[in-house]
């Protein structure tokens, strides 16, 4: 597989994205919004924090999802707060407030049909709180999880997905990542990698480059003789049988 076309290369943004299917070593998925949806605990937290801050919340929330909550807090410049200490203090509440945290639709099933070497988690979250949630959700807690803490630069920078990749033994551009957030997509095109996008949280019609689903009850994963594998709609005649490990 070739590495993402340059910008001016690649094809216009469409309401009506290309279809899900391809061919990969590995597969990088976000967390919030992409495998779990968490976004009420998520806004539960973050919208005291704001109130207390005297910010806009309603503006503001938006503004949360996809990035490290320090990079968040720092990003606004507010006088007197210190990003690291705050965001310590949100995460701390984070991970205690799971309460209707699920899994996005089908992401378990689909999860579990991979080979456990071939897929990792990939989020801005940090590690305790990314398992917190995950356990909340009753998902896998995989053998490879880039967190926040692994790396200096966070979403949109491609660090974490060039880290999960390397972690994996292959390269990034024969991985495919599963995003929600603009940030995260972003990161996942300056590593190399394809992108899939998860709109199962989105409140507004996503216009996308990419492949887009609303859950993974549409999608199947098989390992061709390669060991590759190999993502298609379950309307295709190749999605007959989930992936083998």
């Amino acid at each position: 597989m070739s590495a993402l076309p340059s910008p001016q290369q690649q094809p216009p943004l469409s309401s009506t994205p290309p279809r899900a299917a391809g061919r990969y070593r590995a597969l990088l998925f976000d967390m919030d919004g992409t495998v779990i949806n968490s976004i009420a605990a998520a806004e539960r937290i973050w919208g005291t924090w704001a109130q207390r801050q005297g910010l806009d919340v309603a503006a503001f929330l938006p503004t949360i999802h996809g990035a490290r909550s320090v990079d968040t807090i720092a990003k606004l410049r507010l006088p007197g707060v210190d990003a690291q200490r705050e965001s310590q203090g949100i995460t701390d509440a984070e991970i205690i407030d799971v309460d209707g945290i699920i899994e996005i639709a089908g992401a378990l099933r689909f999860l579990q049909s991979l080979p456990p070497a071939q897929w990792a988690i990939v989020t801005s979250a940090p590690r305790a709180l990314a398992t917190a949630r995950l356990k909340a959700a009753g998902m896998p807690i995989p053998a490879i999880m880039v967190t926040a803490e692994d790396v200096k630069a966070g979403k949109p920078k491609p660090d974490c997905y060039l880290l999960a990749a390397e972690k994996l033994g292959v390269a990034p551009f024969d991985c495919l990542v599963f995003e929600d957030a603009s940030v995260g997509i972003e990161a996942g095109e300056a590593a190399g990698a394809k992108v899939i996008v998860v709109t199962a949280t989105h409140a507004h019609p996503l216009v996308t480059r990419h492949p887009a689903i609303d859950s993974y009850e549409s999608i199947v994963a098989t390992v061709d003789a390669d060991g590759f594998i190999v993502l298609a709609q379950l309307s295709d005649p190749a999605a007959a049988v989930p992936a083998t490990k």
